[in-house]
């Protein structure tokens, strides 16, 4: 539906121009490549590409407060074609691109994909609330969540020219969901890679509070259709917070998987609740952890003078990937990528901690947790940033993953229902 979709507003006569005119992104006739899109999130938020400028440039962003809108009914309402753009990654016709994006096993590195999708869902949403009359947006644009990344292909061929597509499909009053789908060229034909599911959130020129975004006009029985979806998204994310481990018990069925886990692991011979012992072909949890830390450098800022969410994205990625190849003894291919939480900003000179946690198994699938935390020197507090969930294939059938404490067992059971939503749609 949603690929259909975007060849509908692709083709639409009005949206020839709008693709190559946001702002002086490319000449026409030609999409713009990444370089031009985080060029033109520059332009349109008046950060600098240089350190000391970047900073006066967003103390300055403060007097852009009195261009705020103060309902959202003050705000004309966008079509999904006045979001809609199409970006091209010249992997094929310009060779030079290839070092950043080739891996070891001659693809493409997952996490650098990772980084343009979140480049271009704030250039979508920067493309609904455009204000002509304006040369910088008063609002402050960022990533609140990565609702899912769908994999509809193994390959991603590190020589063949990638394009990206996408568009604003749910406004509420300061968020917007917008949907992206990439396709590879090869064999004389662009074919799906991936759809993913992105919600942004608009806030005042500081950051520091809500602002108002466009209303959304609906066209056809197409968008509102892709509309009510954006609303069932909504809705199941509400759901999955309100039933959080974190907030209340496991289910009926839910304790009665981690009891039966619990007698698995008993010591026969001594029959203690203390004595426990690993069932043949499998891990304790304890054991399939891998951890990574970062300096936060001022060179992976983005235009608002934190730590650039797509270059976070990346480095959990990688570092989830690298645990779940060691678990599996094998290298695994993407699945899905699943409810990632943007909770704090990370600002630049922090101390970025990552732990990545394989919390379920089932056959050749691998369920991987990634926690990431800053870490103040001076005080020794932690503060939790984000948390990353990947669904990754095996080529064979991995070990089973066990929890030993119950905060693991929680673990367990939360990976365990990331995976079921998973696989409902594979």
């Amino acid at each position: 539906m949603f690929s259909q979709r975007l060849r509908a507003l692709r083709s639409a006569s009005s949206l020839a121009s709008r693709t190559f005119s946001v702002g002086s992104m490319s000449q026409q006739g030609k999409a713009p490549d990444m370089v031009e899109v985080r060029n033109r999130l520059r332009e349109i938020v008046g950060a600098s590409t240089n350190w000391r400028d970047h900073q006066q440039a967003m103390a300055e962003r403060a007097s852009l407060s009195s261009l705020l809108a103060r309902s959202q009914d003050e705000l004309p309402a966008k079509t999904m074609k006045d979001s809609f753009i199409e970006v091209h990654l010249p992997l094929g016709t310009q060779p030079s691109l290839r070092d950043k994006y080739l891996n070891y096993h001659n693809s493409v590195r997952f996490g650098r994909i990772l980084e343009d999708l979140d480049s271009l869902a704030v250039l979508i949403c920067y493309s609904h609330t455009r204000n002509e009359a304006l040369k910088k947006s008063p609002l402050s644009i960022v990533t609140a969540l990565v609702d899912k990344i769908d994999m509809r292909k193994n390959i991603i061929y590190p020589d063949c020219d990638i394009k990206f597509t996408g568009h604003v499909t749910w406004v509420g009053k300061s968020s917007i969901e917008a949907k992206m789908h990439m396709a590879q060229y090869h064999d004389g034909a662009y074919s799906p890679v991936l759809d993913a599911t992105f919600v942004m959130v608009a806030r005042d020129p500081e950051n520091k509070r809500a602002a108002f975004v466009n209303p959304l006009k609906l066209e056809g029985p197409e968008e509102e259709s892709l509309f009510q979806q954006g609303e069932i998204n909504k809705k199941r994310r509400v759901e999955l917070s309100t039933a959080s481990l974190l907030k209340v018990a496991p289910t009926a069925e839910e304790r009665t998987v981690i009891h039966s886990l619990f007698l698995n692991t008993l010591d026969t011979k001594t029959v203690s609740f203390r004595s426990r012992v690993l069932p043949p072909n499998s891990v304790w949890m304890e054991d399939a952890k891998m951890k990574g830390l970062e300096i936060c450098h001022p060179q992976e800022r983005n235009i608002f003078n934190r730590i650039f969410g797509g270059f976070l994205m990346r480095k959990a990625y990688e570092l989830g990937w690298a645990n779940a190849c060691a678990y599996g003894g094998c290298r695994p291919t993407l699945v899905a990528v699943d409810d990632i939480m943007f909770q704090k900003p990370v600002e630049i000179g922090s101390l970025l901690l990552l732990s990545s946690q394989v919390c379920y198994t089932e056959g050749n699938h691998i369920q991987v947790r990634v926690h990431t935390e800053v870490l103040d020197p001076l005080t020794g507090h932690h503060n939790t940033t984000n948390v990353f969930h990947y669904t990754f294939r095996a080529d064979k059938d991995v070990p089973a993953v066990v929890p030993r404490s119950y905060g693991e067992s929680m673990l367990y059971l939360d990976g365990k229902r990331h995976f079921d939503e998973t696989m409902k749609g594979h």
